[in-house]
């Protein structure tokens, strides 16, 4: 592969600007829109009117650098990666001055220089005859959903706005014209030091790459100051201009509501190709453990992954983070009212990484419109949270179920039923001492879960108890029954066991956060009363017991009890998994296309 040709300058703004009469500037349509107010405005003018007096100064700045701007050329025109905001700036800067000037009655020899140096700057000059063409701008947007794209033509054409305009260019355009007006009329000696200053002595940094992709690794670098373009950005603009007018018009509507539902779930579209493309890898049979980019993935050649058909397959699988993260109901989805289900989803939801999303997902996209899969939903997500679980606690790594799950995402594709291994892994052994210590080894496990996935397996301890009906609240920690910060008055073991007992699962339970707070260090006798103000099943159970006291022995019963009832929900549910217990698990699957004819007929009130 060749290396990347990268072309930087240091320019002017005059300079930079009459570039634009050989390649046009373009912010295009993955851009967000110009968003600069006030501040922004007003901090550039002010900083650009100090330093021109500076210059005038003995022994005053000689430049002033505004920054740098990312480009690459495609089509004939200078595609704006980063410095749009600044160069739309400049542009609305001029075109007041411009308009200032060309109104003046009395044109002096600085005004008649300043006219004829802006008019190549702002419009494209005919070639013959010199003059200026007002309808050809060197600046347009493409920015897609910014309705201000023909606004900023407009302005930049006649150098006027509608009355009572409230866009950031209308709004822009008439601060920079009110500014340069009082200072023109309080400081009429350095209006044109100030325009002098502006034109040749404002520096910037002009990067030139030859391709999106080389312009975009630029910009992501440099970027400081924002959000980087993300891939979706991309995405949109690709599917967009691919689109007729109308076309145009409900993508935009169906992309703006997606972002916005993603947000609400703190998901972004960003995340929903991601996850997506693990689907589409899945249903490629693609098992490989290097995970492409998702720019590349999707936009590679004759592959045809990215269809604008992708919208409504990515509004589809948000409804499924709707309810882990946002915890909502999903009209026309009974699973989704599903308790079981959504406790399951929520003890996932506190995995170590995001590798649990993936086969969720697919089985999800894949199955959502079968009859069965309610009940089938349940046991896959059982047997897979017990097999997220057990590996992690005896291979507490990142990558501990990386190779399984890609494997696991092909075989959802195909089957309703995955097979895939899920439980401790406990050995076959004869020796009665040889069970024993297997049997301690896997209560361990279960006693002293890691850091890293401690909330879930509290989650799952919660969640056992039949009289916790709905979800955990959001916001819950887990409290130390027995404080980590006991009085040796009143306790006499020695420091070693205490501290290793005192972060056994036995000595913990979820509290919501304000109680556990008030809780605090105090002892059990005290603690009890805000344990039974929990709506948390079994920390308001413990708080109504007749227990006085809390000490080893109780955290030594209490490791006992969870340990077992975590072990029997581990064999229930992967013996529940078995394909005898699976409803019509020999039932054919329906393909994407039955799949399809399914929504429809729902869609159409026919099933």
């Amino acid at each position: 592969m060749a290396a990347a040709n990268i072309r930087v300058n240091k320019l002017s703004v005059l300079e930079l600007l009459k570039t634009g009469q050989e390649v046009p500037f373009l912010i295009p349509e993955y851009q967000r829109p110009y968003s600069w107010g006030d501040d922004e405005v007003i901090t550039l003018f002010d900083d650009l009117w100090e330093f021109s007096i500076d210059r005038t100064q003995e022994g005053g700045a000689r430049s002033y650098f505004l920054g740098s701007i990312v480009s690459y050329k495609e089509n004939e025109v200078s595609q704006i990666i980063d410095g749009q905001q600044r160069l739309t700036s400049l542009f609305l800067l001029l075109r007041a001055i411009f308009k200032n000037l060309e109104s003046e009655e009395n044109k002096t020899a600085e005004v008649t220089n300043f006219i004829s140096k802006i008019k190549p700057a702002l419009w494209k000059e005919n070639e013959m005859t010199g003059l200026e063409d007002r309808g050809q701008m060197l600046l347009t947007s493409d920015v897609v959903s910014d309705s201000g794209n023909e606004i900023l033509r407009r302005i930049l054409e006649r150098g006027e706005t509608l009355p009572n305009a409230t866009d950031n260019y209308s709004r822009n355009y008439n601060k920079f014209a009110e500014l340069y007006e009082i200072k023109a009329k309080h400081s009429p000696n350095q209006i044109y030091h100030f325009i002098n200053a502006v034109l040749n002595h404002t520096i910037l940094l002009p990067i030139d790459a030859d391709d999106q992709e080389t312009a975009l690794t630029i910009f992501n670098t440099l970027n400081n100051r924002g959000l980087p373009l993300s891939d979706a950005d991309i995405f949109k603009s690709y599917l967009y201009k691919r689109l007729d007018d109308e076309g145009k018009s409900d993508f935009i509507r169906k992309w703006k509501e997606l972002e916005s539902d993603a947000a609400d779930v703190s998901e972004s579209i960003q995340s929903l190709f991601y996850y997506h493309m693990f689907y589409i890898r899945a249903k490629e049979g693609d098992e490989k453990t290097t995970t492409p980019g998702v720019r590349k993935y999707f936009l590679e050649k004759n592959k045809n992954r990215l269809t604008v058909d992708v919208i409504d397959e990515l509004a589809e699988s948000l409804h499924l983070w709707k309810v882990v993260k946002g915890r909502a109901i999903i009209e026309d989805e009974p699973w989704s009212k599903n308790m079981d289900i959504r406790k399951i989803l929520d003890c996932l939801s506190s995995y170590t990484n995001e590798f649990w999303k993936y086969p969720v997902s697919i089985y999800y996209m894949r199955y959502k419109d079968t009859e069965e899969f309610e009940t089938l939903f349940l046991k896959f997500l059982r047997k897979f949270l017990v097999m997220l679980i057990t590996r992690f606690m005896e291979r507490p790594t990142v990558s501990a179920v990386k190779g399984d799950i890609l494997k696991l995402n092909v075989q959802i594709i195909n089957s309703c039923h995955p097979e895939f291994a899920a439980g401790f892994d406990e050995k076959n052994l004869d020796d009665e001492y040889a069970q024993q210590a297997e049997s301690v080894r896997t209560d361990n496990l279960i006693i002293r879960p890691h850091a890293r996935i401690e909330r879930m397996v509290m989650k799952l301890w919660a969640y056992s108890c039949e009289d916790q009906e709905g979800l955990l609240p959001p916001y819950w920690e887990i409290e130390h029954i027995f404080p980590q910060t006991w009085d040796t008055k009143y306790y006499t073991l020695g420091d070693e066991e205490i501290s290793d007992k005192l972060h056994h699962i036995g000595n913990k339970l979820p509290l919501e956060k304000k109680l556990n707070i008030s809780a605090s260090n105090n002892y059990f006798f005290k603690k009890k009363e805000k344990y039974k103000e929990s709506q948390i099943a079994i920390s308001k159970k413990l708080g109504q017991s007749s227990l006085e006291d809390w000490n080893m022995d109780n955290v030594d019963t209490n490791d006992e009890r969870i340990c077992k009832t975590i072990k029997d929900l581990f064999k229930k549910w992967v013996e529940g998994y078995e394909p005898a217990n699976i409803l019509e698990s020999d039932k054919p699957v329906p393909t994407e296309e039955e799949l399809a004819m399914i929504k429809m007929l729902k869609e159409k009130g026919l099933i």
